[in-house]
């Protein structure tokens, strides 16, 4: 379906900023939870967690107990995340072997994981490591072990490409990440539950009309009363 271009009216004014998205994101990981997050966007999220929530950060390059991202000037290079950022380390922290990290990954210790994508299927498929575009990383590393090793996984994405193409398709066309793996994407738009019954829509930026939402994405969605029969 082709979408609406990006610059439909007054919605650049309403699309939530980076930060927003973040803490959108953030709300809704729950106290006690072990969360990896993927390089990109959802490294924002470090910086959002609510306060005097206790949230366990795992990083793939092997650390666990991250905390945010470092005051500028801080930085010690050789505390790093996945996405090779200068982050910090809380007090009880653990460094590790990757090997083991890929364990934590695959042996399903990760209770959430936030990923970045480059589209989101309507049956929950992710594409998020390829786009044919030159110079791009040649193979898709931890992420494929991330998408089927968590027990939650959150994306966190634009919702329309540069070009005004919707991010979330009836199928996705690029190389994929993981099969039916996801089961809510942030948007800087709206929120998006993938159910057996479609995609529902809620929590909409304000002042977006849902008939707005539905014009500029690449699937019907569904409403959020839908929720409850899904």
């Amino acid at each position: 379906m082709t979408t609406a271009p990006i610059d439909l009216p007054g919605v650049i004014r309403l699309r939530l900023t980076r930060p927003q998205l973040a803490a959108r994101v953030a709300a809704d990981i729950p106290d006690g939870a072990v969360v990896n997050l993927g390089i990109g966007l959802p490294t924002l999220v470090a910086d959002a967690l609510p306060a005097g929530r206790e949230i366990v950060l795992h990083s793939e390059n092997g650390i666990l107990g991250m905390g945010p991202a470092p005051a500028a000037g801080d930085e010690d290079w050789d505390v790093i995340n996945a996405g090779k950022q200068a982050v910090t380390v809380l007090p009880g922290a653990a460094y590790f072997h990757h090997a083991d990290s890929f364990a934590m990954m695959r042996g399903g210790h990760l209770d959430y994981c936030v990923l970045g994508g480059f589209q989101v299927s309507q049956g929950g498929d992710l594409a998020n490591w390829h786009t044919g575009a030159e110079g791009a990383i040649p193979a898709v590393g931890g992420a494929m072990d991330l998408a089927i090793g968590a027990r939650h996984v959150f994306v966190m994405m634009e919702h329309l490409t540069r070009d005004g193409q919707s991010k979330i398709v009836a199928r996705c066309s690029y190389p994929l990440t993981g099969i039916g793996c996801v089961e809510r994407v942030y948007t800087d738009l709206a929120t998006l539950d993938i159910t057996p019954s479609g995609v529902v829509a809620h929590d909409l930026v304000d002042g977006l009309d849902f008939e707005v939402l539905q014009t500029l994405t690449g699937i019907p969605l569904l409403r959020p009363d839908a929720r409850s029969t899904a």
